[in-house]
């Protein structure tokens, strides 16, 4: 059984947070994946439109995980400055044969070093007022997510299901997340290229 440990922190991003666990969350069911909460204290996390996830740990309970995810919102930059929190990302990545972030958890993971020198995307609308505190890192403006090595980035909110999906086929097969996808009655983008966001926001022309 894998372990994937989930980074939470106040004010993320609710759909960044439970829409890749809606997938993932099946192997937990079927005993592949054991998915571990973790906050920065063990007091719950509000998210940003107010659900409160209990962490199952805590950063300081180690960094030992097979798999990492970690969502985003607005509060994932300052979240990157705050004591300790650098240092169980870079651990923890480190360690993981698989790491994935959703929207602006990638800025996060940029922030800390761990996507210098990789491919990687992020939050279309966000894209040109945050890419600048990651500088070492090969941000792609046109991709619903990039996978680079065992980092798997995705771009915002929802794009961060498609990319699941994706992790999901990587871990087991296609037919396993097409299934999945059926199952919740999701359109799945399996093309990382396809990004119509890019041009609506800019960064690409139609």
């Amino acid at each position: 059984m894998k372990s994937l440990a989930v980074f939470i922190f106040p004010e993320v991003q609710t759909l960044d947070l439970f829409g890749p666990l809606e997938m993932l969350g099946a192997l937990q069911l079927e005993k592949k994946l054991a998915i571990t909460m973790v906050a920065e204290t063990a007091e719950p996390v509000v998210t940003r439109h107010g659900q409160r996830v209990i962490p199952d740990k805590t950063i300081q309970d180690g960094s030992d995980y097979d798999m990492l995810l970690v969502p985003g919102g607005d509060s994932a930059i300052p979240a990157a400055g705050r004591t300790g929190v650098g240092d169980w990302i870079v651990a923890t990545c480190d360690k993981a044969e698989l790491v994935m972030s959703v929207c602006t958890g990638s800025i996060l993971l940029a922030m800390v070093g761990v996507l210098d020198g990789h491919r990687a995307t992020t939050n279309k609308i966000d894209f040109k007022d945050t890419i600048h505190l990651g500088p070492r890192v090969d941000w792609v403006a046109q991709a619903r997510w990039v996978q680079d090595g065992k980092f798997f980035t995705a771009s915002g909110v929802a794009a961060g299901i498609d990319m699941s999906l994706a992790v999901v086929e990587h871990l087991c097969d296609r037919e396993k997340a097409e299934w999945l996808a059926d199952g919740c009655e999701y359109d799945w983008h399996k093309d990382p290229d396809w990004d119509p966001f890019a041009v609506t926001s800019g960064l690409v022309k139609g």
